[in-house]
């Protein structure tokens, strides 16, 4: 039996109820894996910009490939709510912009959502695309996008004049219509505070325990990369060590003629090779 595909309504049902597992993914295998696993939500985040395409940063991703690796995730999803980040540019510059960009999203990606960052600035956008018939997951606290004005990948909100920017910005987006958002990066009890004071799902990433659920990057979770890994992910298991023992192992073998054995090889009868011969 096909599982139930979930929707913006019972994700918002579910901020007094069981946490949100939310993870990126990029690509048709990896949505795979994640929605067999019963993950939630599935973010095509513009880190696919760092993570798989081997860009410095997230500013370099286009509209072009955030529908191409969108619509290969939603190839690989039947249950989750697939959400597909804005890129830088695609909704900043202006509302009827931002709207031609998220109606193609959904239009050409197929995802079920959008999300952007920024708060109260970015309010009237999010209304506008809301309004349009488009869901938007908001997103405050540390906005890689606009990291270098942050001064750099830096925890948000540390002081109570920032922590109550962050309050407003949250409420801001709820108004505006956001079903749920994202706090990066922020204290603990600071997004503890902002989940109390708004209606709607907090998914936290570097955000502590009593957001209304939780997202993190899939490659690092899995410990894909040996690289520098953020305080607040939790490698599950480390699969770079294996994989590269499998591929040094490949290499091996095929320089020393054990791979491919016989019972990874065709054949064919003896008969037609000895007319093969007479011919060649």
């Amino acid at each position: 039996m096909q599982p139930k595909k979930l929707t913006i309504p019972d994700i918002r049902n579910r901020k007094n109820d069981t946490p949100i597992a939310e993870l990126t993914a990029y690509d048709y295998p990896w949505a795979k894996v994640a929605d067999t696993a019963g993950i939630d939500v599935i973010l095509v985040g513009d880190s696919l910009g760092m993570v798989v395409l081997g860009y410095p940063d997230t500013v370099s991703v286009t509209m072009e490939e955030m529908i191409h690796h969108t619509k290969a995730v939603v190839r690989g999803v039947e249950r989750a709510l697939v959400v597909t980040d804005m890129p830088f540019g695609s909704y900043n510059s202006s509302i009827p912009a931002a709207i031609d960009n998220a109606t193609r999203i959904l239009k050409e990606g197929k995802a079920d959502a959008v999300k952007l960052e920024g708060g109260v600035s970015m309010a009237p956008t999010v209304e506008a695309i809301v309004k349009a018939g488009i869901p938007v997951q908001g997103h405050i606290g540390l906005t890689p996008q606009t990291a270098t004005s942050l001064g750099g990948f830096k925890v948000q909100g540390k002081n109570a004049q920032a922590a109550k920017q962050l309050l407003d910005d949250a409420i801001a987006l709820e108004e505006a219509g956001c079903f749920s958002i994202v706090l990066e990066a922020i204290p603990a009890p600071l997004a503890k505070r902002i989940t109390e004071n708004i209606s709607i799902p907090t998914i936290g990433i570097g955000a502590g325990v009593d957001c209304n659920g939780q997202v993190l990057v899939i490659h690092d979770l899995v410990g894909m990369y040996d690289r520098f890994t953020p305080k607040f992910v939790k490698q599950y298991t480390k699969i770079n060590e294996p994989m590269l023992e499998a591929l040094r192992q490949y290499k091996a073998e095929v320089e020393n003629r054990s791979f491919p054995t016989e019972a990874h090889s065709f054949t064919m009868k003896s008969e037609e090779l000895d007319k093969l011969l007479q011919l060649y």
